[in-house]
């Protein structure tokens, strides 16, 4: 069971506990208790989100893997380029 959880987060990155019980089809309490066992072995982060959609309020457990860090942003990165007209006018 637990190698479903983290494949299918391997898979799909992070997720709500609904939405992987409805697509594993797994019982809502039982997918809840092995996450919990995964967040105690460190295989799995996770925390309490409260997300509103569509006016609705859906409270929730939002689960990544650990070692699965979030994709950097794209583009420039903050922090100024460095010009070679300083190196050359003797500021340092």
């Amino acid at each position: 069971m637990t190698e479903a959880i983290v494949a299918f987060l391997r898979s799909n990155g992070e997720q709500l506990d609904v939405d992987m019980a409805e697509v594993l089809n797994i019982p809502i309490a039982e997918l809840r208790e092995q996450v919990a066992r995964l967040a105690a072995s460190g295989d799995v982060i996770c925390c309490r989100v409260t997300r509103f959609i569509e006016g609705r309020k859906i409270e929730g457990i939002s689960c990544r893997l650990s070692c699965d860090p979030p994709t950097p942003a794209r583009g420039r990165k903050p922090g100024g380029a460095k010009r070679e007209d300083d190196s050359e006018a003797g500021v340092f």
